[in-house]
């Protein structure tokens, strides 16, 4: 392998570093990383070597790889996961989950797969809320993440004003306090929707998920982008029997699962079901939801 030195950056970065990186990162959390992706790797992972007092990225990635699990496995893997998110983004979908949680049998159960900062979550809660019309609705909620960092943002549920511009005004003041004196310019969303909620750290490449279903619909939106087809099939296998028979899983905007599992079958843009060999394989394996 030709060695490329950029002599210009402040740590010394070769092309072996950054192949060790993507190598690192793929068995740990399933993540390719494209070439395209170089500098964003340098930029995140330069910030490691400064709060580690490394001088270069040899000497850091030579310790991490002698390390067991330990804090900074954790924040490598924070450093190289993406986490854009949004109040409702690809709208589309909640009223699709709203119409479907009416017409199922209490309580209901949903697992949102890459929580991020909470945004997600919170607006399944909230989609929750309004279609069962109260604060407290017959509903749970679990959210994960592989990313600590932004699992501590989500489960303290406080945000910039600035999030919630996109949100209509009365779903704002339904559902969040606003922020006074010190606190001014934030809102915190309100305890009844935090308390639908439980975070975890997962990491979807792990041998046991801490989740059990059945759930009436996962949401594992704008990850799988991230993985190749290989882990991606291996995702969705393990999903088959965590889902109700006739749940819901819903996909991101530029993921198609079709071409990856043939145990899902598409119902509409971006939403699957499973096909029904396997809808009808996953009846007797049911079990009552965690609590």
């Amino acid at each position: 392998m030709k060695i490329v030195l950029d002599t210009s950056k402040e740590f010394e970065f070769t092309t072996r570093d950054f192949e060790r990186v993507r190598g690192l990162i793929y068995q740990r959390a399933g993540i390719a990383l494209a070439d395209s992706k170089r500098e964003m790797v340098y930029s995140r992972i330069a910030r490691r070597l400064r709060a580690t007092g490394l001088r270069s990225f040899q000497e850091y990635l030579d310790q991490l790889e002698q390390r067991g699990e330990d804090a900074e496995w954790e924040a490598f893997t924070n450093a190289l996961t993406t986490n854009l998110t949004s109040f409702f983004r690809e709208e589309h979908h909640f009223p699709i989950l709203a119409g479907h949680v009416r017409q199922r049998r209490e309580p209901i159960h949903i697992w949102c797969a890459a929580s991020s900062t909470g945004e997600e979550p919170y607006s399944i809660a909230m989609t929750l809320c309004e279609a069962f019309n109260t604060l407290t609705p017959p509903a749970q909620v679990i959210a994960t993440d592989i990313d600590t960092n932004v699992l501590a943002t989500a489960e303290a549920g406080v945000y910039p004003m600035e999030r919630l511009d996109k949100l209509a005004p009365e779903r704002a003041r339904r559902f969040f306090l606003k922020g006074k004196g010190r606190h001014e310019g934030y809102a915190k969303v309100r305890p009844e929707l935090r308390d639908m909620i439980s975070f975890r750290q997962l990491n979807l490449l792990s041998g046991q998920w801490p989740v059990r279903g059945p759930f009436d619909a996962i949401f594992c939106r704008n990850v799988m982008i991230y993985f190749d087809k290989p882990t991606q099939a291996r995702i969705l296998e393990r999903f088959v029997p965590l889902m109700k028979p006739d749940g819901l899983l819903f996909a991101g905007h530029s993921e198609n699962f079709s071409y990856v599992s043939d145990a899902f079958r598409l119902k509409g843009k971006t939403v699957y079901q499973l096909a029904p060999q396997y809808a009808a394989a996953s009846r007797p394996a049911q079990h009552p939801p965690e609590k």
